[in-house]
């Protein structure tokens, strides 16, 4: 008979069963027995990077038992038990975390950083704090497919500090979203103590700032914990709201394995080490004669035979060889275009009732299409692209946001994890910047680490022209045509931006929409009155000519026109490119072999720009075509003033012409 001390925790079995209590004890065992086999693995160098959660295994096993295996977790980096209490085969864990095909990230990602659709589970990013607008976005979708789910997210006492948590926990409180959020209060945020992190005695008293129910719960007691989550997602299941839950409880390792715990007091450790979850759990079911050595020696030696079988397994797969064809087409999800063609009845329409025509038209085609944006709703946003969306299809589906844009591209994100389509409109391009991280760290990089994509449309009023100053007249595009994963969309037309922002929200892929504010309400055209989309990737060949390639987009287009119609004996190939990413380098480079001179005009400032990108593009793809060098044009190396002399002076448009003709003599 093995040696029984007293615990340290004391357990109220309640209605539980002796079935039950040892079902929690051994989802509890497993990741720890897990962890002990990983940590010598890592001291033998083979895996690489260990985040251990010794000590924390209640919460994990607790709150996912809570749920149903229907429902989103979205764990941490230390919370293994979500992972082996919804049963995920060691074998895919194991290879997951030494770089193997049969992982979940194909050996482009470590840890716990990846999610499976199969398990409903979201792992985290390094930046911690998105998944908690992400999880709002699923429990969104739950509320609006009112199937009675509750989904569960997790952070540590360090997160707490990020801005996203405010913000998710800000919208979850304002839209009632069925979300409980868990705060795993480890005392250390890798070597910073609680008291260095936050001010207020309980992370559970920020719940009330927010209107917002909240709970402290002994971490370590998995009774406690599961019982508690288990009733409170029943509620929330039967009344939809937010809760916040903060668990005590203590990270016994270092933030990974090689930072220690050398700023830890002894005294602190022993008192943690003392309310140890399995051992006094163990304790109390020896206690009562509900665990026998029996049933522990068969836990045991079950779970050990099947990590040894697993580790066996995922050591006998070949390493991945690499592939560039598979890395790259693995970025973006496939996207099979259709080609839905006008029909022959059209209008004119100004750029902007365009852009609302198509989105009112694709929120008919597409019936679980979500609107979100500040103002977006009753008032119509500040463009009044949205007006009249509310009576048409509801506050549901067109909704206004607090002043978050973070959170909600999260937002987007999460319904995009539930299976649903959004279109997030940043009030201005410039906003961007406070949401920029979920865009180019999650929605970018989704469908390349874990096959997720990210079915989100990113409206982005931008440009110039408009004495707005430097805080709303920015064009931003070159922000993210730097960054794999997304597209970026930039019409000068109504009928492009009809046809290129339904193709956007049929795209599973995320897109910044990019409209020129100061095309809005100046440019007409007629547009085909019903749904129709045009193809990614086609420039449009406006005028012909043989003397210089002319290649722009936005409101450039325009200025070329209008130094053309000035010009009429200038011969060009003026390309609109429609579209950055993905972009028509065809198109460009075979009228630059036919003219032999080539010019960018774009209206952002120069360096860095995509002008940039697509000079170096032509100086090694038609060097020997070339009869002159690839000439830039671009706005000042300022930022944008407001006073409409400076704007002009500032804008590309005033240096255009003087420049295509100094290209032309050369």
């Amino acid at each position: 008979m093995p040696t029984i001390t007293k615990s340290n925790i004391d357990y109220d079995k309640r209605n539980l069963s002796d079935k039950a209590l040892l079902k929690l004890y051994y989802n509890m065992l497993k990741p720890r027995l897990i962890e002990e086999k990983m940590l010598i693995l890592l001291r033998q160098g083979k895996i690489s990077k260990w985040f251990s959660g010794i000590g924390q295994e209640a919460i994990s096993v607790g709150v996912t038992m809570a749920l149903k295996p229907s429902e989103y977790i979205l764990p941490m980096h230390r919370n293994l038990g979500v992972f082996t209490t919804r049963e995920i085969p060691l074998h895919r864990l194991f290879c997951q975390w030494q770089g193997k095909a049969s992982g979940f990230t194909k050996g482009r990602d470590r840890s716990f950083h990846f999610g499976t659709q199969d398990y409903n589970i979201v792992g985290m990013i390094s930046h911690l704090g998105p998944q908690l607008g992400v999880a709002d976005g699923i429990a969104l979708a739950n509320l609006l497919k009112k199937n009675g789910q509750v989904t569960a997210v997790f952070t540590g006492e360090g997160g707490t500090s990020e801005g996203d948590f405010h913000e998710a926990l800000n919208v979850a409180s304002v839209w009632q979203l069925p979300v409980i959020f868990c705060i795993e209060n480890n005392g250390y945020g890798l070597s910073t103590p609680t008291n260095e992190q936050y001010h207020c005695k309980h992370l559970a008293d920020r719940g009330k700032g927010y209107g917002m129910d909240s709970f402290i719960l002994d971490g370590n007691n998995i009774i406690e914990t599961y019982s508690k989550v288990k009733k409170l997602a029943e509620s929330i299941r039967k009344r939809p709201r937010p809760i916040l839950i903060e668990f005590k409880t203590f990270r016994r390792r270092g933030h990974e394995e090689a930072s220690g715990t050398k700023y830890v007091p002894q005294e602190l450790m022993s008192e943690w080490e003392a309310k140890d979850p399995i051992e006094n759990f163990r304790s109390y079911l020896f206690s009562k004669k509900i665990l026998s050595a029996e049933i522990e020696d068969q836990y045991t030696s079950e779970i050990k035979a099947e990590i040894d079988a697993a580790l066996d397994s995922a050591y006998a797969e070949e390493n991945i060889i690499p592939n560039e064809t598979i890395e790259l087409n693995d970025v973006y999800k496939q996207f099979e275009y259709q080609d839905i063609k006008p029909n022959s009845n059209v209008k004119e329409l100004r750029l902007i009732d365009a852009i609302s025509e198509g989105l009112r038209q694709s929120m008919e085609k597409h019936k679980d299409l979500v609107i979100m944006g500040q103002d977006i709703a009753e008032y119509g946003g500040v463009f009044k692209i949205t007006e009249g969306f509310v009576e048409q299809f509801g506050k549901g589906r067109v909704r206004n946001t607090p002043i978050c844009e973070s959170a909600i591209v999260e937002v987007g994100m999460g319904l995009s994890i539930a299976g649903m389509k959004s279109v997030v409109e940043m009030q201005f391009s410039d906003f961007v910047t406070s949401g920029f991280n979920p865009i180019v760290n999650y929605l970018a990089k989704s469908h390349y680490r874990w096959e997720q994509n990210a079915d989100v449309v990113v409206r982005m009023p931008c440009g110039a022209g408009v004495a707005a100053g430097p805080f709303h007249s920015q064009t931003n595009e070159a922000w993210f045509t730097k960054t794999p994963g997304l597209k970026v969309v930039y019409p000068a037309f109504p009928y492009d931006a009809k046809g290129l922002l339904a193709t956007a929200i049929n795209d599973p892929n995320p897109v910044l929409f990019f409209e020129h504010k100061a095309l809005y309400r100046s440019i007409r055209q007629d547009v085909p009155t019903d749904y129709f989309t045009l193809p990614f990737g086609q420039a449009a060949l406006l005028t012909e000519g043989e003397s210089v390639s002319i290649i722009t987009y936005g409101a450039g287009v325009h200025w070329a026109l209008e130094v053309l119609e000035n010009n009429s004996d200038i011969s060009a190939d003026l390309i609109d490119l429609r579209t950055l990413q993905p972009l028509d380098k065809e198109a460009i480079i075979n009228s630059v072999k036919k003219t032999g001179k080539a010019i960018i005009l774009q209206e952002d400032s120069l360096f860095g720009g995509i002008a940039s990108d697509i000079s170096a593009m032509l100086m090694e793809e038609c060097f020997e075509h070339l009869d002159a060098p690839v000439k830039r044009v671009a706005s000042m190396e300022t930022p944008i003033p407001f006073i409409g002399q400076l704007e002009d002076q500032y804008l590309a448009k005033g240096k255009f012409e003087s420049a295509l003709r100094d290209l032309l003599s050369y």
